[in-house]
């Protein structure tokens, strides 16, 4: 009998699920880069936008907007002619890169498996050497 069947109630649920809330909040492709921007203190907008290779200005105040609204990061704004504005990242934005560094390693560890197990996956479906199951075939018919 599996855990499944045992159970009466789903357990898993992305309204509930803690790992859910956590991506939610950096599983933009962007969210990441801008956070490991700031991994080493203040830093204006200016310099993170060349920091973050691809950002576009928009993209760059998007995140950087809702990063401070999560608390992850602070806006310091000094009183000069212009203004200027540095971010940082909060005590709490700093606590995230621990994670996001074990994260980072196990990619590089582990990322040349996945795009070899990507290859295999892929010559054999093209090949016909997989065959497909009554679940793949049912998923097709979905769409």
């Amino acid at each position: 009998m599996t855990y499944a069947s045992k159970t009466k109630q789903s357990d898993i649920s992305l309204s509930n699920c803690g790992y859910s809330k956590v991506l939610d909040i950096i599983s933009n492709k962007w969210t990441v880069l801008v956070i490991y921007a700031m991994e080493n203190g203040k830093i204006r907008y200016g310099e993170m936008l060349r920091r973050v290779v691809g950002i576009s200005k928009k993209m760059l105040t998007q995140t950087v907007r809702k990063l401070e609204r999560d608390g992850l990061v602070q806006r310091h704004i000094s009183p000069t002619v212009p203004p200027s504005v540095e971010y940082s990242l909060t005590p709490l934005g700093e606590t995230l890169l621990q994670p996001m560094k074990e994260l980072r390693q196990w990619g590089r560890v582990n990322y040349t498996q996945v795009v070899e197990a990507r290859a295999n996956y892929d010559f054999a479906y093209t090949t016909g050497s997989l065959k497909k199951s009554s679940a793949d075939e049912v998923m097709e018919l979905q769409v």
